[in-house]
């Protein structure tokens, strides 16, 4: 099995047990320390995005994500020879965390989110923004590929993606 379908189905294992574990242990709007200072538990839900954008179309955008997340792993795994380790890894994360969004949206109707930072909340405000938003390992993994995927295509130098 390719390394980008084992990371992909181990970060969206780990989403879906935090998700679990904290519905099952948090009770609604309940902060607990996570990383004291850095990183606090806070259980929510969206029906929307990122800064619940477009909330109550959690069916629709379920779909999308699903869609793009196999979408993603199918093109992988087409021309996996043709792509970079580093570029797998980038795509699997965003993959695992589109399917990890998408798998509650179509079970829930709704995503479970869990993280929140004080820290994050007072850049976004200082940005001109609100609160940063609550979220989870699925957001956490999108996030962190998108950035690689645009630094990658930002590098001078860059191998073949």
């Amino acid at each position: 099995m390719p390394i980008f379908i084992v990371l992909s189905l181990a970060l969206l294992a780990l989403d879906q047990w935090v998700k679990f574990w904290s519905v099952q242990n948090l009770a609604l709007g309940e902060f607990r320390n996570f990383i004291p200072g850095v990183l606090q538990l806070y259980l929510t839900y969206n029906t929307g995005a990122a800064w619940s954008l477009l909330s109550g179309a959690a069916l629709p955008l379920a779909i999308l994500r699903l869609l793009v997340g196999l979408g993603l792993l199918a093109y992988m795994v087409r021309d996996r020879h043709k792509l970079s380790r580093t570029l797998q890894f980038t795509l699997a994360l965003i993959a695992a965390g589109a399917i990890g969004n998408a798998i509650d949206g179509l079970r829930l109707g709704k995503v479970v989110d869990m993280f929140y930072s004080h820290q994050l909340s007072a850049v976004s405000k200082a940005l001109g923004g609100g609160e940063f938003p609550i979220f989870n390992v699925a957001d956490s993994c999108v996030v962190v590929g998108v950035i690689l995927l645009i630094v990658l295509n930002l590098l001078p130098h860059r191998r073949k993606l």
